[in-house]
């Protein structure tokens, strides 16, 4: 059951263990010290048999002489007396000093205990705010700091660190995600130059038929290479965090996409449910128009699509060849396709990694399963 307690609550035990086995210890002297010291202090016999023949009233009691034998008695009586009398007297002591320090131990054990749990709170406060800091990072904020005050002690050379790293991690983050927008950017002007010259050579009255056919290979490449280029620049807008979210209907959007999406000879069936959330109209289309041309595009023949949103939550589920489990994470990788699958040559490998990345920039997860007999389901949850 330890592993199951909190720091705090180690802690808490630590301290307030460490504070009753101090008092423990510190009664324990005391208990011996007062017993050697009341060894030390022995009863007078003299005191005792004067104690013994003191009279009562002075005043009416005459002092008779005492015989040398009796006093001799009486001093051996006197001195057992006194020793019965420094017995009862240590032990009655020791003992109330235990009674008395045990209930005194026990009352500041519990003080002590809230002590130890009011400081063990003050001493986890900046951990908790470094954690609360790491997981505002792990949704994608990058640009949150912990910004610990106080003394330059061993949890704010942490804080500080870790301010540091996400420093560089935001600036290493954006500088991709510009280089990959200003490269894409950059790509698509020549790859618009090529397709007009390619379909101003094909515009030429009878072309060959060599150059025909390599026109039109070139320009179905020149498109692939197009799509790819829109993917990387979807990609790279997805990974940053969202400038101007507005509201929107995912059930609208998702109804809107599947009359787009040619089905050929899959059917697709979907089913709706108001879904309102807030985020990027444009990014959702394509969150769903990708989900739904995977469906299609990898699926078998007179196969079918399921389509069905509700309120948080997209789910698409196609009829596609049968898929291991362990294969799954590969597909929300950029550039990972499965090469058994039907129609991967011509897809770009993006699809479900802007699916992954859409659905991170509106703060929510995209997960895949494999169904039993084939296929792929792939849900996306918004928090």
């Amino acid at each position: 059951m330890s592993h199951r307690w909190t720091v705090r609550l180690r802690l808490t035990v630590l301290y307030g263990g460490l504070f009753v086995l101090a008092g423990a210890a510190l009664l324990t002297i005391t208990y011996l010290l007062l017993g050697q010291a009341l060894n030390r202090q022995p009863v007078s016999a003299a005191a005792v048999l004067a104690i013994a023949h003191a009279p009562a009233d002075t005043s009416s009691v005459e002092i008779q002489p005492t015989a040398p034998m009796t006093g001799q008695l009486d001093l051996a009586r006197s001195t057992e007396v006194a020793r019965d009398l420094q017995s009862d007297f240590r032990a009655a002591t020791l003992t109330s000093l235990l009674q008395q320090g045990g209930l005194a131990l026990a009352g500041v054990a519990v003080a002590g205990v809230a002590a130890a749990w009011f400081a063990a709170g003050r001493t986890l406060r900046p951990i908790a705010e470094i954690t609360a800091t790491a997981r505002r990072v792990a949704g994608r904020s990058l640009h949150e700091r912990i910004g610990l005050t106080g003394p330059r002690d061993e949890l704010r050379r942490l804080a500080d660190t870790f301010d540091d790293m996400l420093a560089r991690l935001d600036t290493a983050f954006a500088s991709q995600r510009r280089f990959a927008a200003n490269a894409s950017h950059e790509l698509r002007t020549p790859l618009a130059i090529n397709r007009t010259l390619i379909e101003v050579a094909l515009s030429y009255p009878d072309p060959s038929p060599d150059v025909r056919r390599l026109g039109e290979t070139l320009l179905v490449v020149n498109a692939r290479h197009e799509r790819l280029i829109d993917g990387l620049l979807l990609l790279a807008r997805g990974d940053q965090e969202l400038a101007d979210p507005i509201p929107v209907d995912l059930a609208a959007v998702t109804e809107h996409v599947v009359t787009l999406v040619p089905a050929g000879s899959v059917t697709v069936a979907v089913t709706t449910a108001p879904s309102p959330m807030t985020g990027d109209p444009v990014l959702l289309e394509r969150l769903v128009q990708n989900l739904v041309e995977n469906a299609v595009a990898y699926n078998v023949a007179a196969g079918s699509v399921t389509v069905t949103c509700a309120p948080g939550e997209l789910t698409v589920t196609n009829t596609g060849p049968v898929i291991a489990a362990f294969e799954v994470p590969r597909l929300f990788e950029p550039f990972q396709r499965l090469t058994d699958r039907v129609g991967s040559a011509t897809g770009t490998g993006l699809g479900l990694s802007i699916v992954r990345a859409v659905a991170r920039a509106h703060g929510g997860t995209a997960t895949a399963t494999p169904g039993p007999s084939g296929g792929l389901t792939v849900r996306v949850t918004f928090h």
